[in-house]
């Protein structure tokens, strides 16, 4: 299974970004298609602090559209919401311990622990941060080739 994560989401919505018409490409085969894929929840949550930020985007994404697209990724049949459960937090410390995680980068550690958590064997990003994690993928889809 493919996770997504804040990244592409943003990217994918925001019209004004230069990765808007690959990572929208990318994310529409994944909703669209017949396998299931992933969006961790604190991913969701990142995307709407991110996209209604007026000092990140001028201006920014009026919080009714970004509530709406949020709506229009969770109506995909085959999206999975990657959430915390039993034995979670034996996934997070590992992470942490392993990549020496501190401060601003346990937000990326949790994210990471909900993929592997769930079995995901690739994620989707274009943060490198996410290299540091163990036991998963990391892919950005907007440099591979179609």
């Amino acid at each position: 299974m493919i996770a997504v994560d804040t990244s592409i989401l943003v990217y994918a919505h925001r019209e004004d970004s230069p990765f808007q018409e690959s990572a929208y490409r990318r994310l529409k085969g994944l909703a669209e298609g017949k396998a299931a894929w992933a969006i961790p929840w604190p991913c969701l949550h990142e995307f709407l602090a991110v996209v209604t930020h007026p000092k990140i985007y001028a201006p920014p994404t009026p919080l009714r559209v970004a509530l709406e697209q949020v709506e229009a990724w969770l109506e995909s049949p085959t999206l999975v919401l990657l959430g915390e459960g039993p034995g979670y937090w034996d996934e997070l410390r590992e992470v942490m311990e392993v990549g020496r995680i501190a401060g601003p980068q346990v937000h990326d550690a949790r994210v990471a622990a909900l993929c592997r958590h769930h079995g995901v064997h690739e994620l989707w990003t274009a943060d490198r941060d996410f290299g540091r994690f163990p036991g998963i993928q990391v892919t950005n889809p907007l440099v591979q080739p179609d």
